[in-house]
């Protein structure tokens, strides 16, 4: 009887673990040079099945940051609730396709998101094949109270 609930507690566990590797969700955003912990990207699935990230918290900078180096109807946009993932689908495990916001820079990149190691890993590339391009690594968002 000991046995079998061990390994009723280990399923629980494991799936407990597994359920919390999903790339919907809530993550901490780290910057490249550094090191500092610069915003909460919200990544969700849309209605029309494609995947989205918005700034959803700012950590560093304060919320009335806005993008000047963007164009179009994201030129001057707050960063605060920007979209900075656009359109990907899921593929094996990963989102790929779609775009990647830079509010940096105000550029686009291609993009594809896994998980690595209960961590978000973000290709932003100039080329489809994602050759001309570097990783960003993402931390899982404390829990909001």
């Amino acid at each position: 009887m000991k046995k079998i609930l061990f390994i009723l507690f280990g399923l629980c566990l494991n799936a407990g673990i597994y359920a919390q590797q999903t790339i919907v969700g809530d993550w901490m955003t780290v910057d490249d040079e550094t090191g500092q912990n610069f915003s909460i990207v919200r990544i969700y699935q849309g209605a029309d099945g494609l995947y989205y990230g918005k700034i959803h918290k700012m950590l560093v900078g304060g919320d009335d940051l806005v993008c000047v180096k963007c164009v179009d109807e994201d030129k001057n946009a707050p960063i605060l609730g920007l979209v900075i993932i656009r359109g990907m689908h899921m593929e094996k495990g990963e989102l790929r396709g779609g775009k990647v916001l830079d509010p940096n820079n105000g550029k686009f990149y291609y993009g594809k998101i896994y998980l690595k190691d209960g961590k978000l890993v973000l290709r932003g590339s100039l080329d489809k094949m994602g050759v001309l391009g570097r990783n960003q690594t993402w931390l899982p968002a404390p829990k909001e109270e």
